[in-house]
């Protein structure tokens, strides 16, 4: 635990949006009224001034009842549609987004929204300034929260509003090299972006602003991953990924063991007999030209007299010789490894076929 008055304790009072008390207030502590999250949220808002789009009718008497009263209720979308959409993100299915929870808004009451949500970022910005850099009373502090909380409901509704025209416009989009997820994530990104920076005073329609902005969305990630593929050409390579470590081995032992059976065929270790010579080195054209294939067991059976059924036999006998050798010149290769790895008798831990006088060291004096 952070014990009271320690340098954790006061650097956490430091970073703490104080409350004044109020004249009413007296004998309460400091933000006593306000909650860890509200605190943090206070915080968040006296970190950074608010930026709003400046109109000519907050400055008028009443404003504030006339933009929120006085004005008619606009339906806010659903946006339970969305969800399950963007859980299937393949751009060739044509998934529609034209559902029953789409709400679309005349100009006039675009402007009502954003008049409101502007509005609410104008008061918050006017309380930061009335703060400066003193510490916030708790009704200063309340009604900051009010109008930051405000100004985000108003921003998530026009955000959601117009989801559908993120999706319109990247199913517009020809960007191959772009995944679509990442494409519909820019477009919600720069729709939030445009939200923040349209002026509805101007007159224009906030889908004429906003498909602006989401285009070169678009464009810079596509910019963004071109520079990205030409330092790192390859997102995946199967060859990279898979280990060819067996197939090397393998092939290693395979012309290993190739060469040692041709080694027996030619010094004759096997104790072949003449005709088993002659259908082994037909059969597997140890005599022949590299470009010569191996003679059939017909073809063979032609040269020495016999017939194929013959030959097979002979060459089945022959080979389980071959194979008795084999396996008996690897035995004795695994036991002379043995040997060659066993210390000899006296040999000191570590020393190979040696003692300890072999050293030069230990308890024998030298020959000095």
């Amino acid at each position: 635990m952070i014990g009271q008055n320690s340098p954790l304790d006061r650097l956490r009072q430091r970073q703490q949006v104080r409350v004044r008390a109020t004249s009413g207030g007296v004998g309460k502590p400091k933000g006593a009224g306000l909650s860890a999250a509200e605190q943090r949220m206070l915080r968040e808002i006296m970190a950074e001034p608010m930026d709003y789009i400046d109109s000519e009718d907050f400055y008028k008497s009443g404003a504030e009842s006339r933009i929120y009263d006085e004005a008619a209720p606009i339906k806010k979308p659903d946006v339970a549609w969305y969800r399950p959409l963007m859980d299937d993100l393949t751009p060739t299915k044509h998934v529609t987004t034209k559902t029953t929870g789409n709400v679309l808004l005349t100009g006039a009451q675009e402007r009502v929204l954003f008049l409101q949500y502007n509005y609410a970022r104008h008061r918050v910005s006017e309380l930061q300034i009335e703060i400066g850099l003193n510490d916030p009373t708790e009704e200063q502090a309340r009604e900051l929260l009010k109008w930051y909380r405000v100004a985000h409901q108003y921003r998530e509704q026009i955000a959601q509003t117009n989801l559908a025209l993120v999706l319109a416009m990247a199913k517009r989009t020809r960007m191959s090299e772009v995944d679509f997820a990442d494409l519909v994530s820019e477009g919600n990104m720069a729709l939030l972006r445009s939200v923040d920076k349209f002026d509805c005073g101007r007159g224009f329609k906030f889908s004429t602003y906003a498909c602006r902005a989401i285009l070169k969305a678009f464009s810079r990630q596509g910019m963004k991953l071109s520079k990205y593929r030409q330092r790192f050409p390859t997102d995946f390579d199967p060859a990279m990924e898979k280990s060819n470590h067996l197939e090397i081995m393998r092939a290693t032992d395979e012309k290993e063991t190739a060469d040692e059976v041709k080694h027996i065929v030619l010094t004759n270790e096997a104790d072949l007999s003449d005709v088993e010579q002659t259908v082994i080195h037909h059969r597997f054209g140890l005599d022949a030209k590299t470009d010569a294939p191996p003679l059939t067991l017909e073809q063979v059976g032609q040269i020495i007299g016999v017939t194929k059924e013959r030959v097979r036999q002979i060459q089945n006998k022959a080979l389980e010789k071959i194979r008795l050798v084999l396996e008996e010149n690897r035995k004795e290769g695994e036991e002379q490894a043995e040997d060659a790895s066993t210390p000899a008798p006296g040999a000191a831990p570590g020393m190979h076929g040696g003692t300890i006088a072999d050293s030069g060291e230990g308890y024998l004096p030298s020959s000095n």
